[in-house]
């Protein structure tokens, strides 16, 4: 028998986070000296009290088939937070629990999209948006930003990409990669033109909680109700809670698309994992100490490695707002060459890096904008400075 894969999955490309982190690791396991600046989770443990719960839901025998779209104690958890944290009211039938944010974005886009529409994605993008976007036979329409603007759109860029075939746009605030944080009036005008165009938003909102310097990250389907009526807010507890392992992720928005993505996911994964539910309801309803700690953490290590790249000739970077990346440009370097050739590119970078020092940094071409590679600082203290050191080294050889 001849095994054929579909065009669609064989047209697919692998997650380059993923594949910089898997690298990283075998290269550790076989004994190389490998510092690891790729890995988009928090380096903390997931907090005791969560833990905790999960323990006591497995003692209780709470480990059999849930609803689909999530226990009723989760939902009344998240529809909370949303009040509290966001002054957006939802009832239960607006809210979907999936086995993590990216799944949400993919139940979300299979649900909405047919062949030939198009989402607007604003450059540098998570990695997997496009992906998400063309398995549906979508098509994503990249709109480009600058870090002189901090890479973000304004509405006139919307605006100016919008076609009939529209469907949605996609925000992220904070961003991955590049850290930044919109403010309330910026998301007013991208708003504006959504409705203007008839186009629904879709706020990837995972990275809300860790902002920095006093910044907020306000929801972009706070600004109005019909705002809110054409917004699809996708969220989860994976990086607010060091819980990236448990897979936990939700969706808020209007009841039609909610309820399609419950249908979807009934067909596909049927309920996340209950166990990871009852600690998803701790994490978000319970104490909010630990979110404080790791964000103060994570902002000294976020001065140590701006600064440190700063100081390295031919590197440029912005100082981000959330989020625990830095897309640092690069493309000062391009042209030089190392003992096995010429870097000319994000993806000659890395592999120098890696090999040469033992630095893991993902491409960003793997973003959508080649000048520049990304730092995560969700890593030790130990790690940033000894890192920073090998990389001035590594760059210095370049001829």
């Amino acid at each position: 028998m001849k095994i054929k894969i579909s065009d669609r999955i064989a047209g697919l490309s692998e997650s380059v986070t993923l594949a910089i982190t898997a690298r990283a690791k075998a290269m550790k396991a076989a004994g190389k000296d490998v510092i690891g600046f790729g890995a988009g989770e928090p380096d903390f443990d997931t907090p005791a009290n969560i833990s905790a719960a999960a323990v006591r839901a497995i003692n209780e025998g709470r480990t059999r088939y849930t609803p689909v779209g999530g226990i009723p104690e989760l939902k009344c958890a998240i529809i909370n937070k949303f009040s509290l944290d966001n002054a957006l009211n939802y009832s239960p039938d607006e809210v979907v629990v999936s086995c993590g944010a990216k799944h949400s974005l993919y139940n979300l886009f299979q649900s909405i999209l047919n062949p030939g529409d198009e989402v607007v994605i604003p450059s540098p993008y998570w990695v997997s948006y496009p992906a998400v976007v063309s398995l549906t036979g979508a098509k994503p329409v990249i709109l480009r930003t600058s870090a002189e603007r901090g890479f973000k759109v304004n509405p006139d860029e919307l605006r100016s990409v919008v076609t009939d075939k529209t469907r949605a746009f996609i925000i992220n605030s904070p961003s991955n990669p590049t850290g930044c944080l919109y403010t309330e009036a910026e998301l007013r005008g991208l708003a504006e033109v959504a409705c203007e165009k008839d186009i629904l938003i879709v706020s990837d909102e995972i990275y809300e909680k860790l902002c920095y310097g006093g910044s907020a990250a306000p929801s972009i389907a706070s600004v109005s109700a019909e705002v809110k009526a054409r917004t699809v807010v996708v969220n989860g507890v994976s990086k607010a809670y060091a819980m990236t392992g448990w897979r936990i992720g939700y969706a808020a928005g209007p009841v039609e698309i909610i309820k399609a993505m419950s249908k979807l996911q009934s067909q596909s994964t049927s309920n996340p994992a209950s166990i990871s539910q009852w600690a998803a309801v701790e994490a978000i309803s319970g104490g909010q100490d630990t979110v404080d700690v790791m964000v103060a953490e994570f902002t000294k290590r976020r001065d140590v490695i701006v600064e440190g790249l700063r100081a390295i000739p031919g590197i440029t970077c912005n100082s981000p707002e959330g989020a625990f990346y830095v897309f640092a440009d690069f493309s000062g370097l391009y042209g030089r060459s190392s003992g096995d050739g010429p870097i000319n590119n994000s993806l000659d970078m890395a592999g120098y890096l890696l090999e040469d020092a033992g630095l893991a940094l993902v491409p960003g071409s793997a973003f959508g904008e080649d000048k520049f590679l990304r730092l995560s600082f969700a890593t030790s203290m130990d790690n940033i400075t000894g890192g920073l050191k090998r990389l001035g080294a590594a760059l210095g050889k370049l001829s």
